[in-house]
């Protein structure tokens, strides 16, 4: 009975339709988006020492055959990608050379249609006091020691100033790529708000617990940014409870002091995502944009 029914109210459209109407094939659909670019630091390139790829930028760039934008970008089917990303960018080196990096911004055009960008980690400085953290005894807390005083914590304050330079970079996507649908990633909870896990991680508790603290300050200050510039935030911090650092491998997203990575098995840059922490960027990038 349901087909005939069918049957017959096609074949009642089809009478009242123009001839070769009824019968037109439905169009393809192409690829939602036509031309990608990928900007940002050693957490948009997924900074490697085993899959190191040269396509788009010097190999000093340490960025990852696997990072996240090459995911993406092939979920997508997308037909021309370019990524820009590369190990210690700053918001400068989007119109400055970094290293034999031309200035990243140069990949945009106004036919780019996606941009991710991950960045203001380098900025705040907060990547390179991690390892001023590094201690052999762990009643002794360097970093607390040195950057807070009278009250004033200096990386605070530098996780504040980075946050204009955050949205003069993101408004500067925009007026090189006005059709674009930007996407800004924030940084995993690499360290536990709860304490670290001395000695596999030479830091006192004390460091990790401020390190972890300053890691959520800037998730919320790139979340800020989103919302002030109108771009969608990609929140990769909220998910990555529980894959911090301190946890065994195939459970850690983020390695640790000793540049070993179980994934993939080999030569890890410290403090950085392995392979599972950039399938799950590319996971909330895929899940923001709408893609299951």
């Amino acid at each position: 009975m349901r087909n005939s029914r069918v049957l017959l109210t096609s074949v009642a459209i089809a009478a009242v339709l123009p001839v070769g109407v009824a019968h037109a094939e439905p169009e393809a659909a192409g690829p939602a988006f036509t031309e990608y670019v990928a900007l940002g630091d050693s957490w948009a390139a997924d900074a490697t020492i085993t899959q190191i790829t040269t396509e788009f930028t010097p190999v000093n760039c340490v960025q990852s055959a696997g990072n996240f934008a090459r995911q993406v970008a092939a979920a997508l089917a997308v037909p021309e990608f370019r990524d820009a990303s590369c190990g210690g960018a700053t918001t400068a080196n989007m119109t400055a050379e970094q290293r034999g990096n031309a200035p990243q911004f140069d990949r945009l055009s106004p036919t780019t249609d996606l941009v991710t960008i991950s960045i203001g980690g380098n900025d705040a400085g907060l990547a390179d006091t991690v390892m001023d953290c590094v201690t052999v005894d762990p009643a002794v807390s360097p970093c607390l020691s040195t950057l807070v005083s009278g009250g004033v914590d200096q990386m605070s304050a530098n996780i504040a100033t980075a946050e204009s330079r955050v949205v003069a970079t993101v408004e500067g996507i925009k007026d090189r790529a006005p059709n674009a649908r930007i996407l800004l990633l924030d940084y995993f909870e690499a360290v536990d708000l709860d304490g670290g896990c001395f000695p596999e991680i030479p830091i006192s508790d004390a460091d990790a617990i401020w390190l972890g603290a300053k890691l959520l300050e800037l998730h919320h200050m790139l979340a800020r940014v989103a919302a002030t510039t109108g771009v969608d935030f990609v929140d990769t911090y909220s998910g990555s409870h529980g894959h911090d650092a301190c946890q065994p491998v195939g459970v850690r997203w983020v390695e640790g002091l000793i540049p070993f990575s179980g994934h993939p098995v080999g030569p890890a840059v410290p403090f950085h995502p392995n392979q599972l922490g950039a399938d799950y960027q590319a996971r909330r990038v895929l899940e923001t944009l709408g893609v299951r």
